[in-house]
């Protein structure tokens, strides 16, 4: 398998204290099966859907202090983790977690960009990432949450070497970053909407058939929802807090409405 150009979103994870409580969420809302946990690997539990491995689940480190928060963090791919490491120094970011090779599957870092907005990076080994990527249960999208959209926009394009587009509304500030491969993450500015508490962040957005069932299946699962269902020219989509906190999306890519907006 050919690598993807650096960049590209690679693979999932989050922490949770209640791991159980994960797996059953995400099983309701987005059919998702478990591995083993690796207790090699602090109990890293990989997710599936019709055997692809969509994502992974874990538990907090022991001894991490203070309560950890759960929330999704998205992984880019790096033909050399290090590297990337440095050019997000040198862009302003924040490396929260120095390149650690976990054992043959590949290397990990984990960062900040100058807004605060958390990622991963990803120098793929024998793990090559996301095995399905816009069918229902996997992978389909991601967009940049952030308070201050020029910083964000400096550093990810100076990290990843991304080109940028801007979409035609003046009613929006929304931006694509692109691979040579085409289109890679969105960047949305936070407005008023967003509570001052809420952090810049990443929005993973997972497929699904039906984004008002994923949601109905989410609220009785103990999830909230926080925006829409809503229609777009991408699809119908929804943004949800799973029921410890972790922010995601579901959308359902077939049923859009209205135009493709211009780009400049």
């Amino acid at each position: 398998m050919a690598s993807p150009p650096e960049g590209t979103p690679i693979w999932a994870d989050a922490m949770y204290r209640d791991v159980e409580g994960a797996k059953t969420f995400y099983g309701d809302v987005l059919g998702w099966t478990f591995g083993e946990s690796s207790s090699e690997y602090g109990n890293y539990t990989q997710a599936y859907k019709n055997g692809k491995a969509v994502a992974a689940v874990v538990p907090p480190m022991p001894g991490q202090q203070g309560e950890p928060k759960s929330a999704w963090c998205l992984y880019f791919a790096s033909p050399d983790a290090a590297a990337t490491a440095a050019k997000i120094k040198s862009a302003g970011g924040t490396v929260l977690m120095e390149p650690m090779q976990v054992g043959d599957f590949g290397t990990m870092c984990l960062a900040t960009d100058p807004a605060g907005v958390a990622f991963g990076v990803w120098q793929a080994g024998s793990h090559e990432g996301f095995e399905l990527r816009g069918e229902p249960g996997g992978y389909a999208w991601a967009e940049v949450f952030t308070r201050e959209p020029a910083k964000s926009d400096a550093f990810f394009t100076a990290v990843f070497g991304y080109g940028s587009k801007k979409v035609k509304d003046e009613q929006m500030d929304f931006r694509v970053f692109e691979t040579g491969s085409g289109p890679a993450l969105g960047r949305m500015v936070m407005g008023s909407e967003f509570p001052p508490e809420v952090p810049s962040y990443v929005q993973i957005f997972f497929a699904v058939d039906n984004c008002d069932k994923a949601v109905e299946a989410a609220q009785r699962a103990g999830g909230r929802t926080v925006f829409g269902p809503q229609d777009s020219p991408f699809g119908r989509f929804a943004a949800i807090l799973d029921p410890e906190g972790a922010a995601f999306a579901v959308l359902d890519m077939k049923t859009t409405v209205g135009e493709m907006p211009e780009m400049e």
